[in-house]
C-alpha cells in the first residue's frame, strides 16, 4: 500500500464509529415474498444500495459496524436469508437449492427498486453472490462485488482437488453438517457467537440471542444438504467470468477456506480486482477487525 492510500485508509478509520450499538432500534423493516417464502430485510442510510448478505450461521446483525460505518454515503440493506432469524423457514431440502436463494437476493432487489447494486457477501451469502453474479439472468443487477472470507468456487474446488490431506480433513464439517440432527450443536455454537457483541452492551446481547432463537439450525443445514457440488464437488467445471468490479478480503487464520482457494482468482475476473488479505484474522473477519473493512470498503467503493 502507497503512502497516499496509507493515509486515507487512516483518515477514514477515525470516521467509523466505534460501535452500532443501537442500530438494530434504528433500521427500517421490510419483507417481501419469493415464491410464497417471506424474507425479511432491514435498511438504514440514503444514496446507492449496498446489499449484505450473511453467512451460516448468523443473520443481518453481523453487518451491524458496516452498516453504520457507511449509511452516511450509502443505503446499506441487510437480508436475513431463509431460514434465519425473521425470513421464512420453508420445509424441505430442495428448498434450500441455489436456485431459491439466488431468488431471495433478487426478490429483495426487486422490492427496493432499483436497478444495480453493490453485493457485501460472506460464507453462505458469498457463495450465493458469486452464483448470483454469474448468472446471465442477474448479473446485470450486480455493479460491484465485495468478499469475506469466500473464496471463488472454481479455485476453492481445485485448490482442494490438488490440496494436502489436511485441508480435505478441514472441510469434512461440510459433509457432517449433511446429517441428519447436525443443527442441535449449532445451536450451542450460537450461544457463543453471541458473547461478541457483549461489548455493545446486555440489550443487544439479548437482541442477538433472540434472533439466534428464532433461527431453525437444522433448516439452515439444508444449505450444505442441497448445494454441497456447488461449491466443494465442482471438479473440472468452468463457471462464466465476473464482469463486475471485486473487493475481496481473506483472514489468512480460516482453517475451512484455506487461502490456496484464493489462487488464480484474479483469472475468473474481467474486471478490477483487489485482494486484500489480514494474516492474524479468521472466518468471521466483518466481526473481528470490523474497523478495517469498513474502512477499506469505504475508499474501495469510492474508487470504484
Amino acid at each position: 500500500m502507497n503512502r497516499t492510500v496509507a493515509a486515507v485508509v487512516a483518515a477514514l478509520l477515525i470516521a467509523v464509529p466505534a460501535t452500532a450499538a443501537d442500530l438494530f432500534e434504528r433500521v427500517d423493516h421490510h419483507v417481501v415474498s419469493n415464491d410464497g417464502v417471506d424474507i425479511h430485510y432491514v435498511s438504514t442510510g440514503q444514496g446507492e444500495v449496498l446489499l449484505f448478505v450473511h453467512g451460516f450461521p448468523h443473520f443481518w446483525y453481523v453487518w451491524n459496524q458496516q452498516m453504520e460505518g457507511l449509511s452516511d454515503r450509502y443505503r446499506t440493506v441487510a437480508m436475513d436469508t431463509r431460514g434465519a432469524n425473521k425470513s421464512g423457514q420453508p420445509e424441505g431440502v430442495e428448498s434450500y437449492s441455489l436456485e431459491h436463494l439466488m431468488g431471495d437476493i433478487d426478490a429483495v432487489i426487486t422490492d427496493l427498486g432499483v436497478d444495480q447494486v453493490t453485493l457485501v457477501a460472506h460464507d453462505w451469502g458469498g457463495i450465493v453472490s458469486w452464483y448470483y453474479t454469474m448468472d446471465e439472468r442477474y448479473r446485470s443487477k450486480v455493479s460491484r462485488l465485495v468478499m469475506l472470507n469466500l473464496t471463488h468456487p472454481m479455485s476453492f474446488s481445485r485448490a482442494l482437488a490438488e490440496g494436502t490431506d489436511q485441508q480435505r480433513q478441514n472441510v469434512q464439517y461440510a459433509k457432517d453438517f449433511q446429517n441428519p440432527g447436525a443443527g442441535a450443536m449449532i445451536e450451542g455454537y450460537a450461544q457463543q457467537l453471541v458473547q461478541r457483541y457483549a461489548s455493545q452492551g446486555d440489550q443487544t446481547v439479548q437482541f442477538v440471542r433472540d434472533a439466534y432463537a428464532r433461527s431453525d439450525f437444522e433448516k439452515l443445514l439444508n444449505y450444505y444438504r442441497a448445494n454441497y457440488d456447488a461449491y466443494w464437488g465442482l471438479g473440472d467445471t468452468e463457471l462464466p467470468t465476473i464482469q463486475v468490479p471485486v473487493l475481496q478480503f481473506h483472514g489468512l487464520q480460516d482453517t475451512a477456506l484455506d487461502k490456496d482457494g484464493l489462487n488464480r482468482t484474479w483469472d475468473r475476473i474481467a474486471a478490477d480486482y483487489t485482494l486484500v488479505t489480514y494474516p492474524d484474522v479468521g472466518h468471521d473477519i466483518q466481526l473481528e477487525v470490523p474497523d478495517r473493512v469498513t474502512a477499506t470498503m469505504r475508499w474501495w467503493l469510492a474508487s470504484h
